[in-house]
């Protein structure tokens, strides 16, 4: 009986051993699976705010839960391309959800576009945290401070990038304000990113309108996309070719401006926020409506409001609280940092502290984002073959006019004629609001792109005719040096020299000038 105990007791001590090391085996890959989460972001924003951010939030949210998170960065392309991207997922959806998570970066008209189609997420962050970031800046909203459905994340300045090794080669002029880029010298030394895919871009040629007005900013920007030499779909290629000296000026985005100079040296790369012709920007997150990781997401958009989440801009690379395998560079949203970090921040503007700027108004830039796009599209860049030459037929044509000391009707209406918008800015805001239909828009977009086709063809016969007149002029002098000659002949072989000494000049200048014009009249 004894020996019969003490096996039930050694069996049912096995038995249990083996039921607890099961479990503890079973537990094990039920742990690993439960570490991790994942959280789905929109984005325009480069590579190295992606790994920078994803790193610092996954140390962040580890240390505050003991689970890890995998970013799924989602890039479509630039902020124009994700409006175009969002809507369609929402559409499909029914208006629900667009499956993802967060959209991050872009500034702010879209972010006002997309609210006003109910795409985003009311969420109200913590009081601490609304308490460090003012509600504006130059009378720009900051976030939404009616509804909290966007929160600016970083502060933009747009302005010009230039290589200051090309404008002393080349004997170009340093750049001070948007219209100094239309100058007839900068032609072919112009870089800008195409506004339809750029966010960035976009914005800066939205500042034009703003700042001078429809009619005189569209010819600000039309001469200035006369002046470009190609339009990549992104903008950091632009500060990239300034560097390179592929293009001598470029349209760019602060960040990726400061970049170029700290790689390339301030002594030879430059860069100018037009004084009072620019603003400064939020680029903005939102929480995008039917997010499927929700509370995850509302984490995320705390935590990059946070100090913590702000000092990754300002600091130096590999400084404690700072980026680690990038260089991010951009302005923050809270104020007391700017102070706070003092020398240690790498970015050299307190934009709470720049007091001349551009009065933007948000909403107007809003309202005709994408009809903007698609009138820049169609009148400048999907017909610049044909603006380019034209220019360069004015410009050359007024160049033999000027050295002859002559004017002419016909280079001014040939200018007016190329600069010329086929809508007033209050049609725009009319068709803006039926802008999503799509028969409307593919029809305005067809019509806009014929209309500068028949513009610029217009222009160069104006640019033909001022060609004839300087032809006529020229031929007049050499007429009349002609008949002085026949007229002094009894002068003797001494005047005989100098008079054919002076219609020599004349006609060596009369072939100069002919050469300004032949591509003209061919």
């Amino acid at each position: 009986m004894h020996r019969g105990e003490n096996m039930k007791r050694s069996l049912g001590l096995l038995t249990c051993l083996m039921l607890l090391s099961t479990l503890v085996v079973s537990l094990i890959p039920m742990e690993v699976e439960a570490q991790t989460l994942t959280l789905k972001i929109i984005t325009p924003h480069w590579e190295g705010i992606q790994v920078e951010y994803e790193r610092a939030f996954d140390e962040y949210y580890f240390n505050l839960t003991g689970v890890h998170v995998d970013i799924e960065w989602i890039d479509v392309g630039g902020t124009s391309d994700i409006i175009a991207y969002v809507d369609a997922a929402f559409a499909a959806n029914n208006e629900t959800t667009c499956n993802i998570d967060i959209w991050w970066g872009g500034g702010v008209d879209p972010f006002l576009d997309q609210k006003e189609k109910g795409h985003l997420y009311s969420f109200r962050v913590n009081e601490t945290i609304l308490d460090l970031i003012p509600t504006n800046i130059s009378g720009v909203p900051m976030y939404d401070t009616e509804n909290f459905t966007w929160y600016g994340t970083a502060l933009s300045g747009f302005g010009i990038i230039y290589n200051k090794v090309v404008l002393e080669t080349e004997g170009l002029p340093v750049p001070t304000t948007w219209e100094d880029l239309t100058d007839p010298r900068l032609r072919g030394w112009v870089g800008s990113a195409d506004p339809r895919h750029s966010g960035s871009t976009h914005m800066a040629y939205e500042i034009i309108l703003q700042a001078y007005g429809w009619e005189k900013g569209f010819e600000i920007a039309t001469k200035l996309g006369a002046n470009v030499k190609s339009w990549p779909e992104s903008s950091s290629a632009i500060p990239k070719a300034v560097g390179a000296g592929d293009i001598a000026y470029g349209l760019a985005i602060d960040f990726y401006a400061w970049s170029e100079v700290a790689k390339v040296g301030a002594d030879k790369i430059g860069y100018v926020m037009p004084e009072g012709l620019t603003v400064i920007n939020p680029d903005s997150i939102a929480i995008l409506k039917g997010a499927p990781n929700l509370d995850l997401a509302k984490i995320f958009v705390e935590f990059v409001l946070s100090k913590a989440g702000q000092k990754l801009w300002m600091l130096p690379k590999g400084a404690s609280g700072g980026p680690v395998d990038y260089l991010l560079g951009r302005m923050c949203v809270i104020p007391e940092l700017y102070t706070e970090l003092g020398n240690q921040s790498v970015v050299p503007v307190n934009p709470f502290e720049v007091e001349s700027v551009l009065e933007y108004n948000s909403t107007l830039g809003s309202l005709r984002y994408v009809l903007l796009n698609d009138l820049i599209g169609a009148m400048i860049i999907d017909s610049h073959a044909d603006l380019v030459s034209v220019w360069g037929e004015i410009i050359g044509v007024n160049k033999t006019f000027t050295e002859a000391g002559q004017t002419s009707t016909h280079i001014n209406t040939a200018i007016e004629k190329m600069c010329e918008v086929p809508i007033s800015e209050a049609e725009a805001l009319a068709l803006a609001a039926n802008w999503d239909n799509e028969t409307l828009r593919n029809e305005k977009i067809a019509e806009w792109h014929e209309f500068a086709l028949d513009k610029y063809e217009e222009a160069s016969d104006q640019a033909k005719l001022a060609a004839t007149e300087i032809f006529e002029y020229f031929q007049g002098i050499l007429d009349e040096l002609k008949t002085k000659a026949n007229n002094n002949l009894y002068m003797g072989l001494g005047g005989g020299t100098v008079l054919g000494l002076i219609i020599g000049i004349a006609v060596a200048y009369f072939i100069s000038g002919r050469k300004e014009i032949a591509a003209v009249r061919a």
